[in-house]
């Protein structure tokens, strides 16, 4: 898609019950969402469930969308939610130490570690990590869509990322 439609036009268009602007809306963000479910959830099934679940929830409420933040943020706090539940019908397994590592796979084995090491980060944590350093968001962003103040949204990506580094280095226990 080349060209991009403004978010208000499509929720006034979406409303009135055109179905090609559901269709824009939801080619314009459901990449960001499935990339957000993605680190999450840490699955490709669930990740693609949950951006299903968001867009449906999002059409089926899309009259309660006042428009006092934008539309991208209020799409990943319908994703947040959704990848919760996900995450939280799953049981974590904790990092593996001293695998035996063929030097072609460590590029496979470092994404895996991240992935891993992803999976054990508090929630919260998880989701600031996620949505600053991977989906490039703002502190600003993700208060609003965390529903917090922006020093907490600061503070919780200094110890997901202090958190990432000892789990990462193998001093964690």
């Amino acid at each position: 898609m080349t060209q991009k439609h403004d978010d208000r036009e499509l929720v006034e268009r979406s409303l009135a019950g055109d179905e090609r602007a559901m269709q824009i809306m939801f080619e314009q963000h459901s990449q960001k969402i499935y990339a957000m479910a993605l680190r999450l959830t840490g699955s490709t099934a669930d990740a693609e469930g949950v951006v299903q679940e968001t867009f449906i929830r999002a059409f089926k409420y899309l009259h309660t969308f006042r428009g006092g933040s934008m539309l991208s943020t209020w799409l990943c706090r319908i994703a947040i939610n959704r990848s919760r539940d996900v995450y939280k019908r799953r049981v974590c397994t904790p990092l593996e130490k001293d695998v035996p590592v063929e030097p072609e796979q460590k590029d496979a084995l470092a994404r895996a570690c991240l992935e891993k090491a992803l999976k054990v980060l508090p929630e919260g944590y998880r989701e600031v990590l996620v949505m600053h350093d991977v989906m490039g968001m703002g502190h600003r962003e993700i208060a609003e869509v965390l529903d917090t103040a922006e020093g907490t949204s600061k503070s919780q990506l200094h110890k997901a990322r202090a958190r990432m580094r000892e789990l990462l280095s193998g001093s964690a226990g």
